[in-house]
C-alpha cells in the first residue's frame, strides 16, 4: 500500500511539472518551445446572433430591371454580382427600439450634468450609469422648453438638446494615401441632432390634415412598434454608430468577448440581394409577379391603383412585422417606408462598380456649421423598398431611387446590416 502512494504523489508531481512547463511556454509567448505554433490563449469566436437580425447566406445575383422597364434601362443595368454573407434587421427599426437611442441621450445629459462619473484603470472618466438620476434636481429642467415656448403648461423636451457625435474611419482615404500621413486624417467626426423630425408628416404634403401624425407618432404607444421616420442618412449612420458601443460595451465588460463588426446601414445590393429572398430575378420579395395573392388580397402597403391607400390595412405606415416575410425572414421589403442605404447614388454605377460586394461610397465635404460643400448631385444616398406612399413600380426589389442624405422624410426609414465573420454558415 505504501508503495502504491508513493507511485501516486510521483504521478501526481509529473503531471504538475508537465502543466507549469506547458503554462511557462504560454506565458513566455511561446518562444521557449523553438516552434513554430501561433500564439497560444488567443480568444475564442464563436459568432455572435444579434436579437432582431436574421442570417443572409454568401451568393450571387443578377441585378437590373426586375420588368421590361425601359425608362430605367441604363440605371439598372444587368450585371452578375456577388454578395459576402451578413445579418440584416429582419424589421426597419421601430420607433420604440430608436426611443431607447433618444433616452440614452436624455440620460447621459443627465448623468454629466449631475456629475456621475467613475475613474477607469487607463486614467479615462466614464458616465457611472448605476447612479440614480436626481429627476427632482435644478439642473433637470433645462432639458424642457421654458418660458415662452412651454405651450399649454406642458413639461417637453427640448429636442435641440438631443446632439450626438460619432465618428467612422475613411478606409479609402487611408488605403491611397501612399504618404502614410497621421491616423488623425482619416478619423472622421461628424455631430448631428438625431430626434426624428416629427414635422416632416405635415411637411411632405401639401394641403393635407396630417398634424395628428406628427404629434402621436413617434411618441404615442400606439406606434411603438411601427418603423421610425423623419430620420437622414446621418442620423441612421449614427444610431448604427452608438448601437456598435452599446454591444461592444457590453460584451466587453459583461463576458469578455471579442467585439464585432459594426452595425451599419446595408449596401445598395445587399438590401437588393437580401430583398429576393433567395430568388434571383425575383421582382418582388415574395416572388412573383403581382401584387396580390390568389385571393386578391395585398402582399405589401403601398398605394394600391389610383390611391386607395386603406385597401391594405393602413392608411400610413403598418406595424413593422406585418405581412408574410420573405424567403429569408425579412418583413417590409416592399413597401412600408423606403429605406435607406450606405450608397451615393450614381445612374452610371453599375457599369464601373466591382462583382465583388460591388458599393460606392462618398462623404460629403461640411463646413464649420456642418452645411454640405458638394453639389447636391453628390449628396444623394440610394433608397429602396418603396414607401407606404408609392405606387407599385417603386417596390419591385431591382427598383433604384435615392434622396438627399440630409433630407428627412415621413416615408423614409432604415435598418441595419451587420457583416458575418467568418466562411458563410452555409459553406461546408
Amino acid at each position: 500500500m505504501e508503495n502504491s502512494g508513493d507511485n501516486m504523489k510521483s504521478i501526481s508531481k509529473l503531471l504538475f511539472a508537465m502543466v507549469a512547463i506547458a503554462t511557462l511556454a504560454t506565458s513566455c509567448g511561446n518562444q521557449e518551445s523553438g516552434q513554430l505554433i501561433g500564439v497560444q490563449d488567443r480568444p475564442a469566436w464563436n459568432g455572435i446572433n444579434p436579437y432582431g437580425m436574421v442570417y443572409i447566406p454568401s451568393g450571387t445575383l443578377h441585378i437590373g430591371p426586375s420588368d421590361q422597364d425601359v425608362n430605367s434601362s441604363y440605371v439598372q443595368r444587368s450585371k452578375s454580382i456577388s454578395i459576402q454573407g451578413f445579418y440584416m434587421d429582419d424589421t426597419e427599426i421601430t420607433n420604440n427600439e430608436y426611443r431607447q437611442f433618444t433616452q440614452w441621450i436624455v440620460d447621459s445629459i443627465v448623468h454629466s450634468w449631475q456629475d456621475h462619473y467613475i475613474d477607469s484603470e487607463d486614467g479615462e472618466q466614464y458616465i457611472d450609469w448605476n447612479t440614480e438620476i436626481n429627476w427632482d434636481d435644478e439642473t433637470v429642467q433645462d432639458l424642457f422648453y421654458q418660458g415662452d415656448e412651454k405651450f399649454a403648461g406642458k413639461e417637453e423636451i427640448d429636442v435641440r438638446n438631443f446632439e450626438y457625435e460619432y465618428e467612422w474611419y475613411d478606409w479609402q482615404r487611408a488605403a491611397h494615401d501612399r504618404d502614410f500621413s497621421n491616423r488623425a486624417n482619416y478619423i472622421i467626426r461628424d455631430q448631428v441632432n438625431i430626434y426624428p423630425d416629427t414635422l416632416a408628416w405635415i411637411r411632405d404634403f401639401a394641403y393635407s390634415y396630417n398634424e395628428p401624425m406628427t404629434r402621436n407618432y413617434y411618441w404615442h404607444p400606439a406606434f411603438d412598434d411601427y418603423p421610425v421616420v423623419g430620420v437622414n442618412w446621418r442620423m441612421a449612420n449614427a444610431f448604427g454608430y452608438w448601437r456598435t458601443k452599446l454591444w461592444n460595451s457590453f460584451v466587453d465588460k459583461a463576458r469578455g468577448d471579442v467585439i464585432s463588426e459594426d452595425f451599419r446601414l446595408p449596401t445598395e445590393h445587399e438590401w437588393e440581394y437580401a430583398a429576393r429572398g433567395g430568388h434571383d430575378l425575383a421582382p418582388y420579395p415574395w416572388g412573383g409577379y403581382y401584387t396580390r395573392n390568389a385571393k386578391g388580397c395585398l402582399l405589401a402597403n403601398f398605394k394600391p391603383g389610383r390611391g386607395n391607400y386603406p385597401e391594405d390595412g393602413g392608411l400610413y405606415t403598418v406595424k413593422a412585422d406585418a405581412y408574410f416575410p420573405n424567403d429569408y425572414g425579412l418583413y417590409n421589403m416592399a413597401g412600408n417606408v423606403s429605406e435607406w442605404t450606405s450608397t451615393a447614388y450614381d445612374e452610371n454605377m453599375y457599369s464601373f462598380v466591382h462583382d465583388l460586394n460591388p458599393d460606392l461610397r462618398y462623404d460629403v465635404q461640411r463646413d464649420e456649421n456642418g452645411a454640405g460643400l458638394d453639389p447636391l448631385a453628390q449628396q444623394r444616398k440610394v433608397i429602396r423598398g418603396g414607401s407606404w406612399k408609392d405606387i407599385a413600380y417603386f417596390l419591385q426589389t431591382g427598383t433604384r431611387h435615392w434622396e438627399y442624405q440630409d433630407t428627412t422624410k415621413c416615408y423614409v426609414g432604415f435598418r441595419h446590416a451587420l457583416t458575418f465573420l467568418g466562411r458563410s454558415m452555409n459553406d461546408f
